[in-house]
């Protein structure tokens, strides 16, 4: 049998929302704008940093960096995703590419699970890899998601398009009847 086969939900989310284009590009754009225009002026004109702070061919080479800086970020965001993947035997989770290897869950350290509505700003601080007191979240957008209940007592969010088939494959590959649900909590 097949890896593909055995998989019980599969669900890969990536950043796509167009506020947060918005400002990855801005936040890019911009530091290359200013240092294209600070590169223009000073190869026209010796006023604008004042008398050559330094040459020009060090100023062009200067900007290599800022390029490449910016052109990785937008390819990092871009290539990033949350992988959940329901085994017969464990739950997968990688955030691509930070995680070098996947976070693999065996059903005995999972005790419970849940879908439900909550705030990833309040609760978590906002999308990513999120740490805080006792619980840790992976969620990319939206404010959907399954909560797990961990055996050690600790909390693990994963944030999801589809919650309810999430929950409803983690509970049934843990052998449990049907899907928990809680109201938003505000």
């Amino acid at each position: 049998m097949n890896k593909e086969s055995e998989e019980l939900f599969r669900e890969v989310q990536r950043f796509r929302q167009p506020w947060l284009w918005l400002l990855l590009l801005l936040g890019v754009l911009l530091p290359i704008d200013l240092y294209g225009y600070g590169i223009i002026k000073q190869l026209a004109s010796d006023q604008l940093f004042g008398a050559h702070p330094m040459s020009d061919a060090g100023l062009l080479a200067s900007g290599i960096p800022i390029i490449l800086l910016g052109i990785g970020l937008v390819a990092l965001f871009y290539w990033m995703n949350l992988t959940v993947i329901v085994y017969p035997d464990h739950l997968y989770i990688r955030f691509s590419p930070l995680h070098l290897k996947p976070v693999l869950l065996p059903w005995s350290e999972i005790a419970s699970c849940k879908a439900r509505t909550y705030h990833p700003i309040l609760e978590y601080g906002g999308w990513g890899i999120r740490y805080g007191p006792g619980r840790k979240a992976y969620n990319v957008s939206g404010k959907q998601g399954v909560e797990l209940q961990l055996a050690n007592g600790r909390r693990l969010m994963i944030g999801s398009q589809r919650p309810d088939a999430l929950a409803q494959a983690i509970q049934s590959a843990m052998g449990q009847q049907g899907p928990t649900q809680e109201a938003s909590l505000l």
